[in-house]
């Protein structure tokens, strides 16, 4: 099983999208700082979207599509609640 998730930091309410097989871990990686850059300097992180997938290609495809300027305002339009 595969996760399309979206992070959104705790500092500043910037908003992080990934895919990945173990969404705990994840989570645990990003908040631990060694998920990368952005991540770094943005954690404390909380999961505020997910979605699942049986497929990694289809996963991946998904994350491309809510990195785009309509999927982040998307996106925010959902977590947000509107």
């Amino acid at each position: 099983m595969f996760h399309v998730y979206v992070l959104r930091s705790l500092i500043n309410g910037k908003f992080y999208t990934g895919y990945t097989g173990d969404i705990e871990k994840r989570l645990k990686q990003h908040n631990s700082g060694s998920g990368g850059r952005f991540t770094k300097l943005n954690k404390p992180f909380e999961l505020v979207y997910t979605e699942e997938y049986d497929d990694k290609y289809v996963a991946q495809k998904r994350e491309r599509e809510l990195k785009t300027s309509k999927g982040r305002y998307w996106v925010k339009k959902i977590v947000n609640g509107k």
